[in-house]
């Protein structure tokens, strides 16, 4: 089959869906808007990469700038040309707000259009142009996917047509449990986000104080993947709290190298205050590390509380600190819902089962 996917290059999950759709077979032409390094895709059979080269400088969101900078009607034009040219069996679009919107504007069915997270949380509650914009979007399209049931459930708000959940899992091989030799400290706390407010690295900077505090003999260390924009800011909490020299800020960390990071956590806490689907809990869980999370909906549908991990409420820094405490009065704990994570991501989130689950669809709207 052939498929045109419209989608950012530049994303890990793209390049993951393209990597996995290719090996099935597919023939594919993904349709990128803004200059960034198109090398991983090299070599890749069956794949061509045609894009845009935009290139907007502010800071603004990528849906926000491609609004206000007005390209989207030389998108549009281009994709047409695109499609004329490749002429694929239909047009997939990922990210309703921006990729799903061009999409929408060129007029090609069938049409699959993906939701991610943000686009249909955050874009339709910045007014009501925005929410108009992503109604039309979705009543353009013919099959609506969504990655988590909770995310299907915040999109029904804006159409009223069925939707289909393709959990975006992980590779069981890669994140796998792996030996460390290498472990800083007797006793590890980690988490794996972006520096933003939204995903509460500062509730968890308060709970591991907390558990500091009670356990001064312990020898521990919080470990933060990840880069953005409160970076800064999070160090001076460390500061304040008096544990900066507890805290280890990595930076990005290369999605490869993630799973000898997770073999070093002896927990992995994710608090975030909204989450669409909650990647990082199952890329800890397919390691084999048990989880405390906040009770964002994405969290709540992968973690089983009390088995694979516990689920606290958001914005409470005594809970997290309640929950990362039971690793260090019963160390057994780790390896028991290490297990039971591991199969949980095995029995739902296995990566090549949710290709499966797309190449169902895919099927399916071509035989419609």
């Amino acid at each position: 089959m052939k498929v045109l996917l419209l989608s950012d290059a530049g994303s890990i999950h793209t390049f993951r869906w393209v990597r996995s759709l290719s090996q099935r077979g597919c023939e594919i032409l993904l349709f990128n808007l803004l200059h960034c390094d198109l090398s991983p895709y090299d070599g890749m059979p069956n794949v061509q990469v045609y894009s845009c080269n935009f290139v907007l400088r502010d800071s603004a969101a990528l849906s926000q700038r491609l609004l206000d900078k007005m390209v989207y009607v030389k998108a549009v034009r281009k994709l047409r040309q695109q499609l004329k040219a490749f002429q694929p069996d239909f047009l997939h679009a990922h990210y309703a707000c921006s990729f799903g919107l061009i999409g929408a504007l060129a007029g090609f069915h069938p049409y699959v259009l993906s939701v991610w997270g943000s686009d249909v949380y955050d874009y339709p509650r910045q007014g009501t142009i925005y929410r108009q914009l992503l109604t039309f979007t979705l009543r353009k399209a013919d099959y609506v996917l969504s990655t988590s049931h909770c995310m299907a459930r915040e999109t029904n708000k804006y159409t009223s047509k069925p939707i289909s959940v393709t959990p975006f899992g992980v590779d069981m091989q890669r994140f796998r449990p792996v030996p460390i030799a290498d472990k800083p400290v007797s006793f590890v706390v980690g988490n794996v986000k972006t520096l933003k407010f939204c995903y509460g690295i500062d509730t968890l900077i308060r709970s591991f104080a907390i558990v500091h505090q009670r356990h001064p003999q312990t020898d521990m260390r919080l470990l933060i993947a990840g880069t953005g924009p409160d970076r800064e800011q999070l160090i001076a909490l460390c500061e304040e709290l008096g544990i900066r020299h507890l805290v280890d800020f990595l930076g990005y960390i290369p999605n490869q190298q993630l799973p000898k990071l997770y073999a070093k956590f002896d927990v992995s806490v994710s608090l975030s205050r909204e989450e669409s689907f909650g990647v990082v809990a199952v890329e800890a869980m397919s390691c084999g590390c048990p989880v405390v999370t906040s009770d964002a909906e994405g969290f709540c549908e992968v973690v089983d509380n009390n088995v694979t991990g516990f689920i606290v409420p958001k914005d409470n820094p005594a809970a997290a600190a309640d929950a990362i405490e039971r690793f260090i009065d019963n160390p057994k704990l780790h390896a028991d819902m290490g297990a039971a994570a591991r199969q949980r991501v095995a029995d739902l989130y296995d990566w090549e089962r949710n290709v499966d689950t797309m190449m169902d669809i895919y099927r399916r709207v071509i035989s419609s």
